[in-house]
């Protein structure tokens, strides 16, 4: 079974990938011990994994809340529930908090995480595919503001992360694919073998076959680690790690978090800034559509949701948490696999991208 070791020090931490984690006794009884544990998750994973993971912290005081689904419950409510939680079961500092779900359970509970006592222990157990090849990696804990995605939050290492590959089994195609456009952005910013070979073996990894399902993750979750162990804070390399995000964000909010997955929104901001990056000479002619192709190979949307424009889009970017002194940051690519931070792109060049993939 695969490991990678994100290397921080004293704070660094082990990511297992690999079949039956969730249930897997041993290793919880590793992690958790007796300890106070509240088990966080949605009412879609609850019903299949709760128990399950449950059953296998035998020994440790285990308390349980379950969330609504949905981007659009990562909020100051929702992150109110879990503190009152925590107070309610009288969690103390050696409390550890578990995130069993996607990238929402993660984020919201990695931020209650941080925040509780100034900081509890928490440990990650994704369960979209999303998650196991980013969310879960690195730290990044956050809710949402009526304003922005991503406003309110903090950075916040989990002691572990199981990335127990079963759990995609019973995720549902559309949640299974928008993973997989977190999977060609990190194959668009650092690796340029790994995307043509995704190329080659789309059909393979569209049907979860085991091999490359493995690969897809460890390969993703290596290149994570890497970034995040050399720029935890995201002062420089770590933010490549946002390529087609701040278009992608822009889309969900406008959106009230209701008509994207957050993958497929980064796919759709993805293809934006390879235009812009096209569009603005500072790549090969071919790029954008190269990016374009493989992720319509993946079921992946490409345009802009009817409805909305670059003026709104615009507007939207203007309070991204990537900007600085009120300028837009964007990462561009100058090739496939060769990112880049850009702070030089004008409106009138932005507006032009936008419109081209609407």
């Amino acid at each position: 079974m695969p490991r990678v070791e994100l290397e921080l020090g004293t704070r660094g931490y082990p990511i297992d990938i690999g079949p039956g984690l969730v249930g897997d006794a041993a290793r919880w009884q590793e992690l958790v011990g007796d300890r106070t544990v509240l088990v966080l998750s949605n009412d879609v994973v609850a019903p299949l994994y709760l128990e399950r993971a449950c059953t296998a912290m035998e020994g440790a005081q285990v308390h349980t809340l379950v969330l609504p689904d949905g981007e659009q419950h990562k909020n100051a409510e929702h992150w109110r529930r879990v503190i009152d939680h925590l107070v309610n079961i009288r969690a103390g500092r050696d409390a550890c908090l578990v995130t069993l779900g996607g990238g929402v359970i993660g984020d919201l509970g990695g931020f209650a995480a941080a925040t509780y006592m100034r900081g509890i222990d928490f440990i990650q157990a994704p369960t979209t595919l999303l998650a196991q090849v980013d969310a879960s990696v690195g730290g990044k804990t956050a809710i949402n503001h009526p304003e922005g995605k991503n406003l309110v939050g903090a950075f916040h290492q989990p002691r572990a992360v199981l990335a127990d590959t079963s759990t995609l089994e019973t995720l549902p195609a559309r949640h299974f694919r928008a993973g997989l456009a977190e999977v060609i952005k990190m194959a668009m910013i650092r690796d340029a073998e790994f995307l043509a070979w995704l190329e080659a073996r789309s059909s393979e990894v569209l049907s979860q076959d085991a091999a490359c399902l493995e690969r897809v993750i460890e390969t993703c979750v290596r290149h994570k680690a890497a970034v995040v162990a050399a720029d935890e804070r995201e002062a420089g390399e770590r933010a490549l790690l946002n390529f087609g995000h701040s278009f992608g964000h822009a889309i969900e909010r406008l959106t009230d978090y209701r008509h994207c997955l957050h993958g497929e929104a980064v796919s759709i901001g993805m293809v934006i800034a390879a235009t812009l990056s096209e569009h603005r000479g500072l790549c090969p002619t071919g790029v954008a559509s190269r990016l374009a192709d493989l992720l319509r190979a993946m079921g992946l949307p490409v345009t802009l949701p009817e409805g909305l424009n670059a003026t709104d889009m615009l507007a939207a970017m203007q309070l991204d948490k990537k900007n600085l002194s009120g300028s837009l940051r964007l990462i561009l690519v100058r090739d496939c696999g060769q990112a880049f931070i850009d702070s030089n792109s004008d409106p009138g060049q932005i507006r032009e991208a936008i419109q081209a993939c609407s």
